[in-house]
């Protein structure tokens, strides 16, 4: 026999590091066979403990490339010319693409066969090798990094106590039966690569920019940050009627609640363009990346139908109490406008789904515009300072008087006990104002 190498051969005359990255190549494409004892240039010069070789490189394989490979690898001891060798005959794996644990699924770790050489594959090889093994379904693909935390999830589910160990992550399907995370994993994890970009706009265009963010971390993460972004920014406008004070916000808090969860929950993420909202002074638009899936069309959504795109991401939200049935978001969101002039409406195209919902309180704005204007400067100034924001109202309060207090939102928002307390509580957080004191004495003041 003449042993000479190709792509389906390779040479060692002893065991060193390498071994394992032609293992791998052979196993992530056609097979091939390993032989240990001889040269590059095919001269056998055998072995004095071939069994030891066998186990020595069974041991490499299984603590050092996953997924387990160990099935596919054939061991058999040959004699030539009077010399003992070992061949290792690796089969083409069924879990590819495997890689070496210490380098993770990235081309320094993960190898193929190009010639006679075991070379880094490419991310687009890597990806087609998911593909080809998990199938098209993105949250089951395996998740290219398996260095993952989940601080921000971890949170969120001992917020709404619910268990969140390894068990509970297999089940909920983080984690496959080879212990690798899962695209879902990425998305619950605080190293998620994808993105929710909100703008907010003065008027009804995108002609001038008022304030823009870009949210990432854990869709557990920006599913918060966002609501609270967009919260601080829902105005509540106050109406009397005989003697009762009613409170309407700008948007209806479930409407809002909806429309994002139904952003994250139906997103197609294999798209890496960020997921967008705008807030004009009339309407939010929620635009998700990824049209309706395929023989479903608008009138089957409104109709409560619902075929999810993400099934394993739409079961952790409900295990969560985020959302208690596919299909009834939106729903819900036309119910919140019910009696209302205005009303949510649905766009969507091959490739978005949009939901635009319209500011309650806009109208009252507009007529305001178009009223007539005051003859004093006293009156002029008044109107200018109402067309400010209420956070901007706070701002210029507590830097004008060098404090401000919670009754003083109460009178210069006119609104009730509990939204001044959580514009207060909002500012804080923003970093726009620091609290000063406690209980009564409490004051705020602006952060320089």
């Amino acid at each position: 026999m003449l042993f000479r190498e190709s792509e389906t051969v390779e040479l060692k005359e002893v065991i060193v590091d390498d071994i394992k990255k032609e293992i791998i190549a052979f196993a992530n494409c056609d097979g091939g066979k390993l032989y240990i004892g001889v040269r590059d240039d095919g001269t056998v010069v055998g072995l004095e403990d071939p069994d030891g070789v066998s186990l020595q490189i069974s041991n490499m394989v299984r603590d050092a490339i996953k997924p387990d490979v160990t099935m596919f690898l054939h061991y058999k001891t040959m004699k030539k010319d009077g010399k003992e060798i070992v061949a290792v005959e690796i089969q083409r794996g069924t879990d590819r693409p495997y890689y070496l644990a210490k380098k993770g699924m990235r081309p320094e770790g993960v190898y193929v066969r190009q010639g006679y050489s075991s070379v880094p594959a490419t991310d687009t090889a890597i990806r087609r090798m998911i593909k080809e093994t998990d199938g098209d379904r993105f949250e089951a693909m395996r998740c290219l990094n398996q260095e993952l935390t989940f601080e921000a999830a971890k949170k969120e589910f001992d917020l709404r106590e619910v268990e969140f160990g390894s068990q509970q992550m297999r089940t909920l399907k983080l984690i496959d039966q080879d212990n690798l995370y899962s695209n879902l994993g990425l998305l619950l994890s605080d190293q998620c690569v994808h993105t929710i970009k909100v703008a907010v706009f003065q008027g009804t265009d995108q002609t001038v920019f008022k304030d823009r963010r870009e949210f990432s971390g854990s869709l557990m993460q920006q599913m918060n940050e966002v609501y609270d972004f967009i919260d601080f920014r829902n105005q509540t406008r106050a109406t009397i009627e005989k003697l009762y004070r009613i409170d309407v916000r700008d948007y209806p808090e479930i409407a809002v609640r909806e429309a994002l969860l139904n952003l994250l929950v139906h997103r197609d993420y294999s798209f890496s363009a960020s997921a967008l909202i705008s807030i004009y002074d009339d309407r939010i638009e929620f635009v998700s990346i990824g049209g309706l899936m395929p023989g479903i069309d608008l009138e089957d959504i409104m109709a409560g139908i619902s075929v999810c795109r993400n099934q394993d991401l739409a079961n952790v939200f409900y295990r969560l109490h985020l959302i208690e049935a596919y299909g009834t978001g939106i729903g819900k969101i036309m119910r919140a406008y019910e009696g209302m002039e205005e009303k949510p409406l649905i766009e969507t195209t091959k490739n978005v789904f949009k939901i635009i919902l319209p500011n309650i309180n806009a109208k009252y704005e507009t007529r305001k515009a178009f009223a007539p204007k005051a003859e004093s400067i006293q009156g002029s100034a008044a109107e200018s300072t109402k067309s400010l924001s209420n956070e901007e109202r706070v701002l210029e309060y507590a830097m004008s008087h060098g404090a401000i207090t919670r009754n003083d939102v109460i009178e210069l928002l006119e609104v009730s006990t509990s939204t001044a307390s959580r514009v207060l509580r909002k500012m804080v957080k923003s970093n726009l104002l620091k609290q000063n004191g406690k209980a009564r004495s409490t004051n705020y003041t602006v952060i320089k």
